[in-house]
């Protein structure tokens, strides 16, 4: 598993802690997103830090709401923002993918473990299935084409295809909400022969170099992708599940509880 530097973690925490000051908010969850993450970073990978936050109980009493978004510019390697608990209720009440592997993340800079149970649990009952399914069939697809179609490829947009392609088979053929770590998702599977070959080297090559450029493409990841694919595109084309609970009102419990509980 991924780790963090000490001092890139130092780094993060000190602009959590800024933001907390700054925008007189709580966070209790903060975790690692992107590359690092989801198991595959390059040595100059940026920290994608993302937060949930609560604003204080008068806040959220105002006529002028406040925004439920915290961005901050990029600063050097490091990129922080989060959004409000609010915000990433009514997300979850939607199958938002985002959400669901923040809660996810085996990289946690702040946690508390009983919100993030409750929001994942709710988040688990909340899912649609074909909103998600769409959600990562999108994101393949797109890296696949930016990855090329020919005899050689760009191996790292291939790899940003081939997470959400693992995705995909995950809600095909589990029914539990698929892991955002790519070894996770791997050893959760049935997979084809050579995939996990294939898999690992294309990472042991992008934790060495900061550019994989275009190479030939393997096979087997190539052929995995593209059935994936076809697949999920299959699925999303059967009549849609109209028996799909109506939480808004626990959304609205889970959000007052919690304003105070933290």
């Amino acid at each position: 598993m991924t780790t963090i530097p000490a001092e890139a973690r130092a780094r993060v925490e000190a602009a959590l802690d800024a933001i907390a000051v700054d925008d007189a908010v709580r966070i209790p969850i903060a975790i690692e997103s992107g590359s690092r993450a989801w198991g595959f970073p390059s040595p100059d990978s940026d920290y994608d830090a993302r937060f949930i936050y609560l604003r204080a109980p008068e806040r959220y009493l105002r006529l002028e709401r406040d925004r439920d978004v915290i961005e901050r510019e990029i600063t050097g390697d490091l990129d922080v923002n989060g959004w409000d608990l609010g915000k990433a209720l009514r997300l979850i009440l939607k199958s938002n993918a985002v959400v669901l592997e923040w809660l996810q993340s085996p990289i946690r800079y702040r946690d508390h473990p009983e919100l993030r149970a409750a929001l994942l649990e709710f988040a688990e009952r909340a899912l649609d299935r074909r909103a998600l399914t769409w959600h990562y069939l999108r994101l393949a697809d797109g890296a696949r084409k930016a990855a090329g179609d020919g005899q050689e490829v760009k191996l790292k947009k291939l790899f940003y295809a081939l997470r959400p392609a693992l995705a995909l088979t995950w809600l095909e053929q589990r029914t539990d909400p698929p892991p955002m770590q790519i070894g996770a998702l791997m050893s959760g599977l049935e997979l084809p022969q050579g995939l996990q070959d294939e898999t690992d080297a294309l990472i042991a090559r992008k934790a060495r170099t900061r550019e994989l450029g275009t190479a030939p493409a393997p096979q087997t990841i190539v052929a995995f992708v593209r059935d994936a694919l076809e697949q999920a595109a299959a699925r999303t084309s059967e009549p849609r599940d109209r028996t799909q609970p109506d939480l808004r009102e626990e959304a609205e419990d889970i959000f007052r509880h919690w304003v105070y509980a933290v």
